[in-house]
């Protein structure tokens, strides 16, 4: 797995000259990219979430396409729409924006339910259903969704199902003082940074690693220690939905990847616990009772694999 780090660190050095100090940050995006996942990036705005995707978009190189999303926005505007043509008597197919590698959806809760809801299909399967007939989606193919959770006038909730198909959420947070003080001094120019960056991959670099990262070694005890968080956030006093069978999943397959990036072809425990709270964060709901008393899907979450024993791996995998 050296070649999927070092993969990983080209990636992690480019992106780090236009988005500062938030290594792990893009380390879970890639994790995501090798699982054929997808992220929603959401946090107050300002922080750089649009420049964080508009960045790895064009590191990871193939098709780039952006979706602004706003209230009056249809899901033809974003999977496409046959349009007649009088001269020849036939339909042309207009592909939409969804059709790219790297797809980034800005301010995804500003579109209705019925527009996010044509993204499900595409989240899940790699593939839209238009006037009909089934279209196959680029690979490989990413979706970097932005939300503003401070912001509610507007905007629409993302419903469980569509939550559910985000491989894993992510809070970029603010930068540290050093890592802000650079960003004014980068940033000291009248084009921005981005224009500077070039693709360090291609998609079909992308597809070697996804399967590479399929041959990852997980003990028996990992995966026990997966399937022990879980069970316990479905039984948990505290949540009234646990995670589905797709965020165990989401889990194992990060668990994998995460290990590639680290150069190993094994998992650890550790895998699993830096990858926990941004999996399965979004896949859980706390009671109504205890969210008035000031409980939160991320503390309970903590609390649950805090409880978790870790498992202890043999010499031969550790």
């Amino acid at each position: 797995m050296k070649e999927i780090k070092k993969w990983s660190e080209d990636l992690v050095a480019e992106i780090s000259t236009v988005f500062l100090g938030k290594k792990k940050v893009v380390e879970k995006i890639l994790v995501s990219l090798l699982c054929g996942g997808h992220v929603l990036l959401e946090d107050v705005p300002g922080v750089g979430k649009t420049i964080l995707a508009r960045g790895m978009a064009v590191l990871l190189g193939g098709v780039f396409r952006r979706i602004q999303c706003t209230p009056d926005l249809l899901p033809a505007d974003v999977l496409g729409v046959s349009v007649y043509n009088p001269k020849t008597g036939d339909f042309t197919f207009l592909e939409g924006p969804v059709n790219g590698n790297v797809v980034l959806v800005d301010e995804i809760n500003r579109a209705t339910p019925r527009t996010q809801s044509a993204l499900l299909e595409a989240m899940a399967e790699g593939q839209i259903s238009v006037d009909g007939s089934v279209r196959s989606l680029p690979k490989p193919f990413l979706i970097l969704a932005t939300e503003n959770p401070v912001e509610f006038e507007g905007t629409f909730p993302l419903p469980e199902a569509q939550k559910d198909r985000f491989f894993m959420s992510l809070n970029i947070g603010y930068p540290d003082k050093d890592a802000e003080a650079m960003i004014l001094e980068a940033q000291r120019r009248i084009t921005h940074p981005l224009e500077d960056l070039k693709a360090v991959t291609s998609p079909d670099a992308i597809l070697v690693h996804q399967q590479k990262v399929v041959d990852v070694f997980v003990d028996e005890k990992i995966r026990s220690y997966i399937l022990e968080i879980v069970a316990r956030t479905r039984s948990s006093k505290y949540l009234r939905l646990g995670v589905s069978p797709r965020g165990s999943l989401a889990l194992y397959k990060g668990a994998q990847a995460l290990a590639a990036i680290r150069g190993r072809d094994y998992t650890v425990p550790e895998d699993v616990k830096e990858l926990a709270l941004p999996v399965l964060n979004k896949r859980v709901i706390v009671k109504s009772e205890y969210l008035i008393k000031g409980y939160t899907s991320l503390g309970v979450l903590e609390d649950i694999i805090a409880e978790v024993p870790v498992p202890v791996l043999g010499d031969a995998v550790g």
